[in-house]
C-alpha cells in the first residue's frame, strides 16, 4: 500500500506482553583519565535505556506470506547534510597508535561479563606525537554518512535451523564476521576508530553487563555498550519466553534473527562514532517524556536502517532471494510499537519503511533518521 495507508495493525495479544519497566540501565563509557563515570538514573523507565531490540507484539502468523508493497520512508537526504560542525579541538598524543584486529576480543558466546572495551572517542591516533583527526559526533551531520554503502560481503548461510542452540549460535557467530569486514571498512575510511563487538549467547538466560538477558518476560536481544556485548538468547529469539513469542512466530527463515543482530550490530556502529553519546546527552536535557521517547524512536529505527543495508550487502550469497526479501519486508512490518505500550522503537509501519530505505538504498546518509520528518519516526 501507498506511504501513509498500510493497514492499522492487528490489537496486542495479551499473551504478548513486554517485560516490566525500567529495563537495566545504560552509562555512558568512564573516561580514560580514570575518573569515577557519572551513574546515569533510569529516565523515566524508558526502554531506550538499553540497546535492546525490537520487541515482537501482537498476532503473528507462522507461516508468511507476501508482504504488501510499502514505500519508503518520505525522505531523502541531502548530499551535504546542513549541521553545526564540531567544536575544533587541537589535541597531540604521544601514545602509540590503536589497531584493531578484527578476531582480538571476540566473546564466543560465554554468558559471563567480558570485560571493559574502552569508549568510542571521537579522535584516532596516527602515530607518536602526530595532530589526532578531528570527527563529527553530532546526530545530524555524523562522520558516519559520509561512509556510503556497504560494500559486497561474501556470506553464505547454508541452512541452520533457528530452534537449535548449536546451530543459530554458530550462524551469528558466522556471520558476525561478515559484519565485520564491511563496517570496518567504510568506517576506518573515515577515520572512525573501530574494533569489533563482543557476543554473549546462551540457549536460555543469564546476566550480563547491563543487566539480565533476555530481560524478564522478554525474548529481545541487546547491545551493551559498557563492554561492546551483544546479549542475547537463542531459545528466546526463536521460541519467545513467557507470553512473549518469538521471531520464529513471524518466520522460520533464520534470516529475520540475523537481521535483528545486524540491528544490535547497528547500535555497535552508533556507538563507535559517537552517535550513542550524542543521543544520551540529548535524551538527559530533554525536558519531557514525549521528547525522549520520540529521540529514542528515531535512534532505533537508525538501527534498524543499518541493519537493512547489512542484508543488502550480503544478499547475493546468504542469499537475499525476492522472496525472502519479501519476507524481511514482512518480518519488519510486524514488531515495534502496538497501542498500549512505550512509543520508544517506531511503528510498525515505520520499521518496515526504515528497514526498505537502508535495504534498498544502501547509504549510510540515507539512515540520518535525525534530519526526517516527524511523520516518518513515529
Amino acid at each position: 500500500m501507498p506511504y501513509g495507508h498500510q493497514a492499522p495493525p492487528p490489537p496486542p495479544d495479551p499473551w504478548q506482553r513486554r517485560a516490566a519497566h525500567p529495563p537495566p540501565q545504560w552509562q555512558p563509557p568512564r573516561p580514560r583519565s580514570g575518573g569515577a563515570g557519572v551513574v546515569v538514573g533510569v529516565v523515566f523507565g524508558m526502554v531506550a535505556l538499553v540497546f535492546t531490540g525490537i520487541v515482537v507484539i501482537g498476532a503473528v502468523a507462522a507461516n508468511v506470506r507476501r508482504a504488501d508493497t510499502v514505500a519508503v520512508p518520505a525522505f531523502t537526504a541531502p548530499p551535504r547534510p546542513t549541521f553545526r560542525p564540531a567544536e575544533p579541538r587541537d589535541r597531540r598524543t604521544s601514545a602509540p597508535a590503536r589497531t584493531a584486529s578484527s578476531g582480538n576480543g571476540r566473546n564466543t558466546g560465554d554468558a559471563g561479563d567480558t570485560g571493559d572495551s574502552g569508549d568510542a572517542g571521537s579522535t584516532r591516533d596516527t602515530g607518536d606525537t602526530t595532530r589526532t583527526r578531528v570527527l563529527d559526533t553530532s546526530l545530524e551531520g555524523n562522520t558516519l554518512y559520509r561512509a556510503g554503502g556497504l560494500p559486497r560481503v561474501h556470506c553464505p548461510a547454508g541452512s541452520p535451523s533457528i530452534y537449535s542452540h548449536a546451530q543459530l549460535k554458530a550462524l551469528i557467530l558466522k556471520t558476525s564476521k561478515c559484519l565485520d569486514r564491511g563496517w570496518s571498512r567504510i568506517l576506518r575510511e573515515q577515520g572512525i576508530p573501530w574494533h569489533p563487538p563482543r557476543y554473549a549467547l546462551t540457549a536460555t538466560r543469564s546476566r550480563g553487563a547491563c543487566g539480565d538477558f533476555p530481560a524478564p518476560g522478554s525474548m529481545v536481544p541487546y547491545y551493551c555498550p559498557r563492554n561492546a556485548t551483544i546479549y542475547a538468547s537463542t531459545r528466546a529469539m526463536s521460541r519467545g519466553v513467557g507470553n512473549s513469542r518469538g521471531y520464529g512466530a513471524i518466520t522460520e527463515w533464520h534470516g529475520g534473527v540475523i537481521s535483528m543482530m545486524a540491528h544490535e550490530y547497528g547500535h555497535h556502529v552508533q556507538h563507535l562514532s559517537g552517535l550513542s553519546t550524542t543521543w544520551w546527552q540529548k535524551s538527559l536535557r530533554s525536558s519531557g517524556r514525549n521528547g525522549r521517547l520520540a529521540l529514542s524512536r528515531r535512534f532505533e529505527l537508525q538501527a534498524t536502517c543499518l541493519g537493512a543495508m547489512f542484508m543488502r550487502s550480503v544478499s547475493a550469497t546468504y542469499p537475499v532471494t525476492p522472496a525472502r526479501r519479501q519476507t524481511l519486508y514482512y518480518f519488519y512490518s510486524r514488531v515495534g510499537d502496538w497501542p498500549g505500550y512505550p512509543r520508544d522503537h517506531g511503528s510498525p509501519a515505520n520499521n518496515n519503511r526504515w528497514f526498505r530505505q537502508g535495504y534498498e538504498r544502501n547509504r549510510t546518509l540515507d539512515c540520518n533518521t535525525w534530519l526526517a520528518p516527524t511523520s516518518s519516526t513515529s
